[in-house]
């Protein structure tokens, strides 16, 4: 009913009744997404009026009202099969001021038209194939960037800002050739680039470094969603800048990160917007190249330098070798080095494991930034280790019992999901220098078997990349501990009393033999399978890995 009374103002009516039929239309409609299949005709129809109606010379109020109800049916892909059509679309990209190359956006009346023909275009493109197809053909991606550019310093005109982002970043996410072009033709890295330092207001006091308010207001809610569509259209524009990064983008490269710093560092207008903020930055980070991450730590300005040695001073003499790590002003500073982003990254982390849901979406990203950040730049690795790996003291409970970062990442070397113990497994080895027994000591053997035995390093031994030598220093408690620590549990252990002792030898010799005969009969019937390992480290069968040891004493005694 309310489709018809609005087809037949829309083709009969003037202006000022058409405004106001759709202004009612768009007030009880607003929230519906799921339509009746029985008015479809009639909301194609109505579709096919409004386009009809935005071609003539109307006022502004009834662009805006005709606009508002086009995106809701747009909501409905089935009405949108015979309405999408280069003409139409032609209709919105000219409302949309992406027709116009050198006009400068002076007319503030305009602004709403401009929103609401974006976010029509929005809907239309994701919802529609059709308008995916003619956005190629009608170049679409380079007018979003030139209006862009038109806007970038504007703060009054962020909704525009919003949705030509949030178009951009659709337009990337559905067409892989749009990424390429956005790259290389448009310089999409760049100009997105420039759009995060407009929405941070960042100012330079170095080439890679911002100042940072601590005590400044935090970012408005129209700046934070803006800085979020950027985000997530600079992803899709550098998602495989890591394995084809050439030297001469490693300023642009540092210059972003630079700016990702930046945005770690300040908070939205809530919390939960504080957070996807973060997860954004975050997962852009993880497709910048890892040589350029150097930029997320810098060193102390004199200032800061100073202020380190007043807080040193104060503290007991006895005290001060303890603690490289000092809290001062809300920055945290490791041998010199400003570590604030990369102590914001590993509160994120902790959260996201708190959370105890979504492993795979929410927390792999991050956990995979810091392992990468760890194995290329070794202050970071070495804050990491001194936050997360401490000195061992109390080796009384098991490592995965408690509520450290440590006990809460060896819980999940053991999680469900390969994936996510994996890459926790990974992290906690990379903080160890890739060395096997430093593993052990902050694990266990039975936490670590899954990632031993996938690199073959169940014998002992340590991983493929190089690390600096330096020695970890064992606390006197643990050293003193240390003998009666489990290997297998990783924690210490009251010696328990042997059941054999009391046993004559004939009894041994009798329970010996009956559990060979079990293991035998359990190997039979396939139950289960000796396994051995080979000299390499690696898991075989045990016939294989007898027969691979009998070839090398062999080959042994012939050269002998």
């Amino acid at each position: 009913m309310d489709e018809e009374r609005a087809l037949y103002i829309v083709r009969a009516g003037e202006a000022g009744a058409i405004e106001r039929v759709l202004r009612d239309y768009s007030d009880k409609h607003r929230a519906t997404f799921k339509f009746e299949s029985t008015d479809e005709d009639k909301r194609k129809k109505l579709c096919e009026g409004i386009f009809k109606v935005l071609i003539k010379d109307i006022p502004t109020t009834c662009q805006v009202s005709c606009l508002e109800v086009l995106r809701i049916l747009s909501r409905d892909k089935k009405v949108l099969v015979p309405v999408t059509t280069k003409e139409n679309m032609q209709i919105l990209l000219r409302l949309a001021k992406l027709n116009e190359l050198d006009d400068s956006l002076e007319k503030v009346s305009e602004f709403p038209v401009i929103v609401e023909s974006l976010k029509c275009l929005c809907n239309i493109v994701f919802n529609s194939q059709m308008a995916q197809q003619l956005s190629l053909e009608l170049n679409l991606a380079a007018k979003l960037c030139n209006l862009l550019r038109k806007c970038k310093d504007r703060k009054f005109i962020n909704d525009i800002k919003c949705f030509d982002l949030r178009l951009l970043f659709l337009l990337s996410l559905l067409h892989t050739d749009i990424r390429s072009q956005l790259r290389y033709e448009l310089q999409g890295l760049p100009l997105l680039t420039q759009i995060l330092e407009s929405a941070f207001s960042i100012k330079w006091t170095d080439e890679y470094e911002s100042a940072i308010d601590h005590n400044g207001p935090p970012l408005s809610p129209q700046e934070t969603d803006c800085a979020i569509e950027a985000l997530k259209a600079l992803f899709n524009v550098t998602v495989d800048s890591w394995k084809v990064h050439k030297e001469s983008d490693s300023h642009q490269f540092r210059v972003m990160a630079a700016v990702l710093r930046h945005c770690l560092l300040i908070v939205g207008p809530t919390e939960d917007k504080t957070e996807e903020l973060h997860s954004n930055a975050v997962n852009l980070l993880s497709n910048v190249p890892v040589s350029c991450l150097d930029v997320l730590i810098c060193p102390l300005t004199h200032e800061e330098t100073a202020q380190q040695a007043t807080t040193l001073d104060e503290l007991p003499s006895n005290k001060t070798a303890e603690k490289e790590t000092v809290l001062k002003n809300n920055t945290m500073v490791y041998n010199g080095m400003n570590m604030e982003a990369i102590h914001v990254l590993l509160n994120f982390m902790e959260k996201r494991i708190d959370k105890g849901s979504s492993y795979r979406e929410g927390l792999t990203p991050v956990l995979s930034l810091l392992t990468e950040c760890s194995r290329a730049h070794r202050n970071i690795r070495k804050f990491l280790k001194d936050q997360v790996l401490p000195p061992l003291r109390d080796v009384t409970n098991r490592p995965e019992v408690g509520s450290t970062v440590r006990n809460k990442l060896v819980r999940l070397m053991t999680h469900v999901d390969l994936g996510v113990k994996q890459i926790a497994a990974e992290f906690l080895f990379v903080l160890c220098k890739e060395r096997v027994d430093s593993l052990l000591k902050y694990t266990g053997y039975g936490n670590a078997a899954g990632l031993l035995a996938a690199r073959g390093l169940l014998a002992g031994g340590r991983g493929d990349n190089w690390y600096s030598e330096d020695e970890d220093t064992d606390t006197e408690e643990y050293k003193n501990a240390k003998p009666n620590i489990n290997l297998i549990t990783g924690h210490l252990e009251e010696p328990m009393p042997n059941p054999i002792d009391e046993m004559t030898e004939e009894q041994k010799e009798y329970e010996a033999m009956k559990l060979v005969n079990m293991l035998d009969k359990l190997s039979r019937e396939e139950l289960l399978k000796p396994m051995g390992l080979k000299p390499d480290g690696t898991i075989t069968p045990l016939e294989e890995a007898l027969n691979q040891y009998s070839v090398i004493e062999e080959t042994s005694s012939d050269t002998d």
